[in-house]
């Protein structure tokens, strides 16, 4: 190879090595800033392509999109003193490139770290001023939205991030308390239950108490009814015999004879003594009832 050809191509190589550290791209979903000998001289760099010195400027590039910092669990006071333990997480986003490169060298889980521990320490203060029932239920989501601000507030201030949300995973009482905790609600669950069986036992006296009290005055009015109804049967059963017995008393007793006869002879083994001229054998001997 000639010594021109040589040249050409150290130039050629030289010259994409150049143009290779000289060019940079700053993605959509990127932030990024622009050093020179470590010192930031541009701090928002825009989407795109641009160019730097070689071995002069650096580029750092950053995530842009909303990112997740999980906290570790951790035990907090209420105002009580009743311990709990909290988990939660807190959504940020890169607002300022500079201030965010100075104070966490461009390190995210450097930032998750300073952020969690931030997170850590405004769930403290708010729990330690709230009761447990606040903390648990009753003001929750005012909590969560206190400690958004706030944290914000300082995030912004010495991280360089914005805090886009705070929120409270799980609230759980620690182990050693979840016990006595637990015996004591089923101490109350079973008292209640007691309570209310007795209750129900009582109310079920008293239902059965006024049933039968009911049941024994509808028999005995059902009774009244059936004996002055009977009363009236009879009555007036009586009144048509008395009636019938009047149209023909010859014919009523000529009928209650023939009665007695078939009841007195009704039984094969029955022994009957009776007086030949008694009145039993009345129409036996005359069918006209004559003696």
């Amino acid at each position: 190879m000639s010594g021109r050809n040589l040249t050409f191509l150290v130039i050629v190589v030289l010259g994409l090595f150049v143009a290779t550290n000289a060019l940079y791209v700053i993605k959509e979903t990127e932030r990024g800033v622009l050093l020179r000998f470590g010192e930031v001289v541009d701090p928002d760099l825009k989407p795109g392509l641009h160019v730097k010195v070689p071995f002069v400027n650096n580029v750092r590039k950053f995530e842009g999109r909303v990112l997740t910092v999980d906290s570790q669990p951790e035990r907090f006071f209420t105002q009580e003193q009743k311990a709990l333990i909290v988990d939660s997480y807190a959504k940020y986003r890169i607002a300022d490139t500079a201030k965010f490169y100075t104070a966490t060298n461009g390190e995210e889980s450097r930032a998750a770290g300073l952020l969690s521990q931030r997170v850590n320490d405004g769930l403290r203060n708010q729990v330690a001023i709230r009761t447990i029932q606040e903390v648990v239920s009753g003001e929750r989501d005012q909590l969560m939205d206190v400690i958004k601000k706030e944290l914000d507030v300082v995030a912004r201030e010495e991280l360089g991030v914005e805090v886009v949300d705070v929120r409270v995973k799980q609230i759980d009482l620690p182990s050693d308390v979840s016990e006595s905790v637990y015996r004591r609600m089923n101490a109350e669950r079973e008292k209640e239950a007691r309570e209310r069986r007795s209750q129900g036992q009582e109310l079920a006296e008293g239902i059965r108490a006024a049933a039968d009290r009911e049941v024994t005055v509808i028999r005995a009015n059902a009774y009244r009814e059936a004996e002055q109804i009977r009363g009236e049967g009879d009555a007036e059963a009586t009144r048509v015999y008395a009636e019938a017995f009047g149209q023909d008393p010859e014919f009523y007793a000529f009928t209650r004879s023939l009665r007695a006869y078939q009841d007195a002879f009704s039984g094969s083994g029955d022994v009957l003594l009776v007086q030949p001229d008694s009145d039993f054998f009345r129409y036996l001997k005359d069918s006209s009832g004559g003696n």
